[in-house]
């Protein structure tokens, strides 16, 4: 019998936490109004260091308006609880105590039958860690995940939370952005756009802003065209990079239209740039799960500083749209969807049931509380998919070629 579950988001921000919360606490409410509910504060962290908040009856009963906004209410961070060390360092754990030790003895302390996890592949892949050593150690847990990430980017999930809707406001802000193509002449934007190894966002975000662009009534004659306001590249990881073929390209689209406009994912050519950094002998910041701090290297920052000299253009701006995608509340195709996985996170949750819920791209789609050791990140973004090869076509860009890294 379940008497008291545990929420906390983790991980970076999507779409999709705060109604996540929204949905789980209206459906406990619903079908089992006596079960007490907490809440961790800023992911694991809290669960650490014993941070935690109650579900009242006030936020029980106006559930609903956590569907209205973007961020997570009650906090994130990025914490591997098997990353000792870093646990450690951060004052999270003191020399000598096992994290997951402590986090499960906390869980135990607070009562707690059990956890939601709300996050990414990092969170669930951490969460998959939990509850193996919850098992392991007889502790009776239940564990059920929910992904987001606006990367949608986790094997074997079809569509993650909160990823339709960073699409649609990439698109939003891109439409912004480029107005700025006439603020001089010979103007190179470069539109940077969150994706560490997957190019489905920047693919997604283009190809909604295109479906925009269309839908436009221009004026040529006044100089308000859709050339000059049109996407000109896309470059993810998963496709080559040829740096001299495409400036040559779009030389020829500078000089012809005026200006350039480039979707770039913040991983594309990443491998390149730091074997370049390595080369100079500098270092290369990563985080607690070993991951490129993307943010010190500057990916747009650099592409714009190589075709700024092949297309002679004389202004660049590398503009980040990530920040701004990834705290947006829910559109209605994730609000859809989030309602869907919190009801089914719950009643798996009410029959003790632990995974991560998704529909199954290995079970036909099914919706499941999928196996955690079956939860890996990193899954590519398919280049074949029809839809992203017409847009290729479309922009000039050709094919695409899968990239040397992605090809195996």
């Amino acid at each position: 019998m379940v008497k008291k579950v545990a929420i906390l988001t983790a991980g970076g921000f999507a779409p999709c936490l705060s109604s996540a919360m929204g949905g789980l606490i209206s459906r406990y409410t619903e079908l089992a109004p006596e079960v007490e509910i907490i809440a961790y504060r800023y992911g694991y962290q809290g669960l650490l260091t014993g941070d935690s908040i109650p579900v009242t009856d006030a936020v029980r009963a106006h559930a609903e308006v956590l569907h209205r906004y973007g961020g997570s209410p009650i906090g994130n961070s990025r914490v591997k609880l098997t990353n000792v060390a870093d646990c450690v360092r951060r004052g999270l754990v003191v020399e000598g105590q096992v994290p997951l030790q402590v986090a499960a003895d906390q869980l135990v302390a607070d009562g707690v039958d059990v956890l939601h996890t709300i996050g990414g592949d990092d969170t669930n892949t951490t969460a998959a860690d939990l509850a193996a050593y919850l098992a392991t150690n007889d502790y009776g847990l239940t564990v059920v995940g929910l992904p987001k990430t606006i990367d949608n980017d986790v094997f074997p999930i079809v569509q993650t939370l909160g990823a339709d809707t960073a699409a649609e406001y990439t698109s939003q802000f891109a439409q912004n952005v480029f107005s700025e193509h006439n603020a001089g002449k010979r103007i190179l934007i470069v539109h940077e756009v969150m994706g560490r190894n997957c190019g489905w966002l920047t693919a997604a975000g283009a190809h909604r802003y295109r479906t925009w662009l269309k839908a436009q009534e221009w004026l040529p004659e006044i100089g308000l065209s859709s050339a000059a306001w049109d996407v000109h590249a896309v470059f993810v990881p998963e496709i080559e990079i040829d740096i001299e073929t495409q400036a040559e390209r779009l030389r020829q689209v500078m000089d012809e239209v005026g200006n350039v406009n480039i979707f770039l994912s913040e991983g594309a050519g990443v491998s390149s740039i730091v074997a370049e950094m390595e080369k100079e002998g500098r270092e290369v910041a990563r985080d607690a799960f070993g991951h490129i701090r993307l943010e010190r290297i500057n990916p747009g920052q650099w592409f714009g500083d190589q075709f700024a000299k092949m297309l002679s253009a004389e202004k660049v701006l590398v503009q980040k749209s990530g920040y701004y995608a990834r705290s947006a509340p829910a559109n209605q195709f994730d609000l859809d969807l989030i309602r869907t996985m919190t009801d089914h996170a719950v009643d798996c949750g009410l029959r003790r049931e632990s995974g991560v819920i998704g529909h199954d791209e290995d079970q036909d789609g099914a919706l499941r509380a999928i196996e955690f050791e079956r939860i890996k990140g990193g899954k590519p973004f398919d280049i074949t998919q029809q839809w992203f090869v017409d847009l290729l076509a479309e922009i000039g860009q050709g094919a695409p070629v899968p990239a040397a890294a992605a090809a195996h």
